[in-house]
């Protein structure tokens, strides 16, 4: 198993500890670098700035994504580590040395983290012996080596504080439990995490190759993460309850007007023309395949999910 350290902007770390969300994005100002340090599952240290050399809190990799910031703030809002969508652009402007003229909607990287947790200062870890002050980014550790075992241990120490203890007065204790059962007397296992709503978004929007999965629209502000069994009624942020659609089309598919079969296809509802005495364009897709099928099997939708809306939707 690996972790990486990732040097954390001191304002980013202040302003999530204190909301305590349920995933955060670690955003990168540049999207020219592709994040591939550690896999899915693996621990996301948060190191502050020196001369802080603590790491002061963690959470677990899901995604690593490209995004225009408009979408970014969409997606995760506060859980980007600001008050508000002005600030998240001026910070980036910041770093970028550029401005709203230039870039109107800069694409940035995002590191995409689930289950965060934010320890308080008497619990802070110092920097691994080997740390470098000329470390601007992150580095990695392998729990196969020593030091890595060790800074293993001492965050496993305190996240077991955190679901036994809870002496660290933080909901992040609740988010643990998978990790905490799982490691508490293991050797170090990657244990994937649970999503939240912001990360639904992210894989569905990257399982789809960004294009909507009836129309084939590319036109990224215009297309959302579907849930095909709503979470209120019992569905799961996963992208296998999950299809990336262009707006109209959610609405529509939301409200029972267009359905998925299980074998992929198309099915609207006459209900349109007879509601709304026209619907030509939709009726277009009836009967053709998803325009757009996940290439992984994993990520394709889940026929009971689909068994579900048609049953308990659809009109």
């Amino acid at each position: 198993m690996r972790i990486y350290v990732g040097v954390t902007d001191n304002n980013w770390y202040k302003f999530l500890s204190k909301i305590s969300p349920d995933e955060v994005n670690f955003w990168r100002p540049s999207d020219k670098n592709y994040f591939r340090a550690i896999d899915v599952g693996d621990m996301f240290l948060f190191k502050l700035h020196s001369p802080i050399d603590y790491i002061v809190g963690g959470g677990f990799f899901v995604r690593y994504s490209r995004l225009p910031v408009s979408l970014a703030w969409e997606i995760f809002a506060q859980k980007n580590g600001v008050e508000d969508y002005n600030d998240f652009l001026a910070a980036i402007y910041k770093y970028r040395k550029t401005n709203r003229l230039i870039e109107p909607d800069p694409v940035i990287g995002c590191i995409v983290l689930s289950s965060p947790f934010f320890f308080p200062e008497s619990e802070w870890i110092s920097v691994p012996e080997d740390w470098k002050s000329n470390i601007v980014q992150g580095k990695t550790y392998d729990t196969s080596s020593l030091i890595g075992k060790k800074l293993y241990e001492q965050v496993e120490e305190r996240l077991i504080k955190m679901k036994l203890n809870e002496p660290m007065h933080y909901e992040e204790a609740d988010r643990v439990e998978e990790y905490v059962n799982v490691n508490r007397y293991g050797a170090p296992t990657i244990v994937y995490p649970r999503i939240g709503q912001g990360t639904f978004k992210v894989l569905v929007t990257e399982a789809y190759n960004r294009r909507c999965a009836i129309s084939g629209e590319k036109t990224l502000p215009a297309l959302e993460a579907a849930h095909i069994k709503p979470y209120s009624k019992g569905g799961i942020h996963s992208v296998k309850n999950g299809l990336l659609l262009r707006r109209d089309l959610h609405t529509l598919f939301d409200r029972g007007y267009i359905t998925i079969d299980e074998n992929l296809y198309i099915v609207v509802s006459k209900r349109i023309k007879e509601d709304y005495g026209n619907g030509r364009d939709y009726y277009a897709f009836h009967g053709k395949k998803l325009s757009v099928i996940p290439n992984n099997a994993n990520e394709r939708p889940d026929p009971q999910f689909l068994r579900w809306h048609n049953e308990n939707v659809f009109l």
